[in-house]
């Protein structure tokens, strides 16, 4: 996992749509809460997806932007977007390309850990969480890193 203070890598990838999603666009218009969930529809990451979708107004008081990252290809992602009214972008990884760059490993070889960054308008990751069944405290942490770089 990357440590706060790194510099978030800068990437392009697909959204459910198949539109390029530029990373580095989005943390310049305000901070992002980026991520990374190994399966769109499986239960954990469904009930992580959809904390983030209860606490999105929440987020957006703090001027976060929320964007998720798996290895589906861009048709599960827009399934999976519909399917939970999700309102924020999905990106597909399937080549791993954004997993790499960020240390998203790959937990006994088959499943990708659960990680969620802060990452500020000049680029540099605020805040890392990691935690492989804990859905919701994923937004808990990102809300705790937001709130402390707000009243800063």
């Amino acid at each position: 996992m990357l440590k706060p203070g790194t510099p978030a890598p800068v990437l392009t990838l697909p959204d459910q749509e198949g539109r390029p999603f530029d990373l580095a666009t989005a943390w310049s218009k305000g901070p992002i809460v980026l991520f990374f969930y190994p399966k769109a529809n499986s239960a954990v990451c469904t009930k992580e997806a959809c904390a983030f979708r209860d606490a999105f107004a929440d987020l957006r008081t703090l001027q976060a932007s929320v964007i998720g990252i798996s290895r589906d290809t861009c048709d599960a992602q827009r399934e999976f977007a519909t399917q939970w009214g999700l309102p924020f972008p999905l990106l597909s990884d399937v080549p791993g390309e954004a997993h790499r760059a960020y240390d998203v490993q790959r937990l006994l070889g088959l499943v990708s850990e659960r990680i969620t960054y802060v990452i500020g308008n000049d680029g540099l990751i605020k805040g890392a969480y990691s935690g492989l069944l804990g859905s919701d405290r994923h937004v808990r942490e990102a809300l705790d890193v937001l709130r402390r770089q707000s009243s800063l």
